[in-house]
């Protein structure tokens, strides 16, 4: 993506999975913004965004945070809300093993109280480990934790996968972690 799409896809995270206030957007329960709406809203507040910036953002976005309806009429986040929406994930039996990237500061943290989803609905793991990987680079020097998913299962935890392949779960208990 070029910088203008990276602009765009950090307001649309912000607006679709934190803040939709911060331009006067509402959002349904399950985090559907209407797409006319959202950008004439933005235009509003000086986000100047056409129909077919939008559609290569949710198309390019390596990480496929965003997803259209079937019409292109309503846009949503994939995950990584802070606000309480539904986004209507079936539990899916996990693979044997699943990926947490962070960084070396918060291990200390990890140890003693597992890996907790904070202001997010969920914990987020990844499938390989590269991409967690990528992930603890956002945070600092990047540690990889192995997680046991195919145990935490066993023992009633519940796994999401969601639309772009982040695998989503409420806490992962120390028990279940792999520390380096």
């Amino acid at each position: 993506m070029d910088k203008s799409q990276v602009h765009i896809s950090k307001f649309l995270s912000l607006i679709l999975r934190h803040k939709p206030e911060t331009i006067g957007l509402e959002l349904d329960n399950s985090g559907w913004a209407n797409v006319s709406e959202l950008l004439a809203k933005a235009e509003e507040h000086n986000r100047q965004i056409s129909m077919k910036e939008l559609i290569t953002v949710v198309a390019e976005n390596d990480k496929q945070r965003f997803i259209f309806n079937s019409d292109r009429s309503k846009i949503r986040a994939n995950q990584g809300h802070s606000l309480s929406i539904e986004l209507d994930l079936k539990p899916v039996k996990p693979p044997e093993i699943l990926y947490h990237g962070t960084a070396t500061r918060f291990i200390d943290s990890i140890r003693t109280q597992g890996l907790i989803k904070g202001r997010r609905q969920h914990v987020h793991l990844s499938s390989d480990i590269e991409t967690a990987r990528k992930v603890g680079d956002r945070h600092g020097k990047p540690v990889i934790l192995a997680v046991l998913t195919d145990k935490m299962h066993d023992g009633n935890h519940q796994f999401f996968l969601s639309d772009n392949k982040v695998w989503l779960t409420d806490y992962v208990p120390v028990e279940y972690i792999l520390f380096p």
